[in-house]
């Protein structure tokens, strides 16, 4: 295993647990009985063909195919625990469009820190 390949897997699980994440964690814990640590390690096993088609979606189709993929997954999800509702959806669609200004700006303003520090 190279140090780039190990670097990338632990910054991934990094990106993986994230304040979002926690309050998902947070809802399932709150209004089901199924076990926590169960649901999560199948949770797991079920978002691997899901990651694996969010990747395909990106390479073909960018950051606007897989932020797709995300809202329909969170769709999936309101509408399995039969808490799907226009503010859900209209929260969804919000959450889509911080992600996408945040992926589209974070490189300019990455840019511009850099030329700052740079001297």
């Amino acid at each position: 295993m190279t140090k780039e390949l190990l670097i990338s897997a632990i910054v991934f699980g990094l990106f993986v647990v994230c304040p979002r994440m926690a309050g998902m964690t947070h809802i399932l814990k709150n209004h089901t009985s199924a076990p926590l640590v169960i649901t999560v390690l199948l949770g797991i096993a079920f978002s691997v063909p899901l990651l694996l088609l969010m990747i395909f979606v990106f390479s073909k189709f960018g950051v606007w195919g897989a932020l797709g993929i995300c809202v329909l997954t969170d769709l999936g999800a309101a509408f399995l625990m039969k808490e799907i509702s226009i503010t859900a959806g209209l929260e969804t669609f919000i959450i889509a469009v911080f992600v996408i200004i945040g992926v589209k700006i974070a490189p300019v303003i990455t840019g511009i820190a850099a030329g700052l520090f740079k001297g």
